[in-house]
């Protein structure tokens, strides 16, 4: 592994500290991922902004790319671990960059411990997000996609290709399909977030429509409207699958 780092994951790293409207609600996602967690060690997929470790820092931080704070470089599609390595598997906006989501959700399944976890915050397409996703954001929305389809990977895929559909349709009209193919996972959580500080946030555009100190009022404002209105306005999942025991 060199130390080198794609100036795409830097770029990342610099707008998420410069920008404290950003940062406050990045924070609030990572926390929430890091109390999802079960006992046990910590895999994170597509770990390249090196942040997550700032919030559990037993982590085994991994990413396709390279950067000089990861402990491995690999492909979420072949993980290079044991089977029953780790007590969870956490990524933030990962899923939706990977080329076979099914995958990596049988690698996953490979190296999880019984009674582990996925954890994962993606992007949330509902009538609202939609809108912005298309018109403001780079990543295209394909819901025609089908978010189980089988192949090879391609080996010379920019790691930064996407469908941001991809959760959305996983953990709604196509979940009974996931379902019969990775029995071995229950969904315990699938909750909407960012309702209204992302959006005002600009994400990682250079402009933010909400003060700093209004993020964490905001936030909880967003908690109270989020079990309603969620599925109408908001902009990002999180999802937490848990491996059976049994299974």
């Amino acid at each position: 592994m060199t130390d080198s780092v794609d100036g795409r994951i830097a770029e990342h790293g610099r707008q998420w500290r410069k920008k404290p409207a950003l940062r406050d609600i990045y924070v609030d996602l990572y926390r929430r991922m890091a109390a999802a967690r079960a006992a046990g060690p910590t895999l994170e997929i597509g770990g390249g902004s090196g942040i997550f470790k700032e919030f559990a820092p037993d982590t085994v931080a991994t990413d396709i790319l390279t950067a000089p704070w990861l402990d491995a470089v690999v492909d979420a599609q072949t993980l290079p671990f044991a089977p029953l390595s780790f007590a969870n598997v956490v990524m933030f906006d990962v899923l939706h960059h990977i080329e076979f989501p099914r995958k990596f959700f049988s690698e996953a399944s490979r190296v999880l411990k019984h009674g582990g976890r996925i954890i994962m915050v993606e992007p949330g397409i509902s009538p609202l997000s939609w809108l912005f996703y298309k018109l403001l954001h780079p990543e295209p929305v394909l819901m025609g996609d089908d978010p189980l389809q089988d192949g090879a990977p391609d080996p010379t895929r920019d790691a930064f290709d996407a469908n941001q559909g991809i959760p959305t349709l996983l953990f709604g009209r196509h979940h009974a399909r996931f379902e019969v193919m990775f029995p071995e996972f229950q969904l315990i959580q699938k909750s909407w977030l960012s309702l209204l500080a992302y959006p005002l946030s600009g994400g990682f555009k250079p402009w933010s429509l909400i003060p700093h100190a209004l993020v964490a009022p905001v936030l909880r404002i967003e908690d109270t409207l989020a079990p309603a209105l969620g599925g109408l306005v908001g902009f990002r999942l999180l999802i937490v699958l848990e491996k059976r025991g049994s299974i």
